[in-house]
């Protein structure tokens, strides 16, 4: 079964604020078994538009990631952020 990644792009404007979301998502997505394999640090936006921080996250399967997306946990811990700043994210399955 090919795993599941979210690819996360954030402008982080009010960081008290995401501060709240970033404190609690973490054990939210370890539930559903994902790993953090990169999360903000040194960068180079090579093309297009970017954002000032960048996450990877992987999960055993693209199901898990989905479903912690639209978890409760994950749907509470969301709502710290909401306003916080600009985020995208997209989930993407593995080869």
């Amino acid at each position: 079964m090919a795993k599941g990644y979210w690819i996360a792009h954030a402008t982080i404007t009010d960081p008290d604020t995401y501060k709240r979301y970033a404190d609690a998502a973490p054990a939210v997505i370890e539930q559903f078994g994902g790993k953090f394999m990169a999360r903000g640090g040194k960068h180079q936006q090579m093309e297009g538009g970017g954002k000032t921080r960048n996450v990877v996250i992987e999960f055993p399967s693209y199901d898990a990631a989905v479903d912690c997306f639209n978890s409760e946990g994950y749907q509470n811990a969301r709502s710290h952020r909401l306003g916080a700043g600009h985020v995208d994210i997209v989930i993407v399955e593995g080869v």
